[in-house]
Order: structure tokens, then sequence, then C-alpha cells
């Protein structure tokens, strides 16, 4: 009997990162507020924080897999949403708000 593939690193990636945003959006329900800059609120701050670079860190686990040859639709999601945050990520800082 053939053990089933392991998932990619890319998917539980991005479950870690789902979960951080879903915690941020938790907190923020609960009554959290920022402050005057990204750390005043270390809650927030650190679950947005995590759920960037686990998405990042997705997107290239992706890239990884696909020069190994994975050609699964989660590595191609991952690539997606890891650029999508860079790209927030760089619109952030260039034109901040």
């Amino acid at each position: 009997m053939k053990s089933p593939e392991p998932k990619p690193l890319s998917a539980w990636l991005l479950v870690a990162a789902g979960v951080l945003l879903a915690a941020f959006f938790v907190l923020v329900a609960a009554g959290e507020r920022g402050g005057d800059t990204f750390f005043s609120n270390p809650w927030l701050s650190l679950t947005m924080l995590g759920a960037v670079v686990c998405a990042i860190a997705a997107g290239v686990a992706g890239i990884v897999a696909f020069r190994r040859g994975d050609r699964s639709l989660v590595a191609g999601f991952a690539v997606v949403v890891g650029a999508f945050v860079v790209w927030w990520v760089v619109a952030e800082i260039a034109f901040p708000h």
C-alpha cells in the first residue's frame, strides 16, 4: 500500500496565515484598537506581522515547489497570495496613509 503524499509546506503556511489573520479580526472585534504606531498594540501588530510573514513564506515555498516539479493548485495559490501580500506591503511602505 502506497503512503499518502504529504501536504506541501506552502499549504500549511497558508493555513497559518489564515489563522493569524482570523485571530487579528477576532481581537479587533473584541475591542482591541491600535495606536499612533504599528507596534502600539503588540497583540494586533504581532498577529498581523505573523500573518504577513507566513503568507510571504508560503509564496516562497510555492516557488520552490514549482522549481522541484510540483504543479499543484495549492502551490500556485500560495505563489499568488504571497505576491499579493508583497505588493500590499510595498504599497503600504511607499504610500503610507
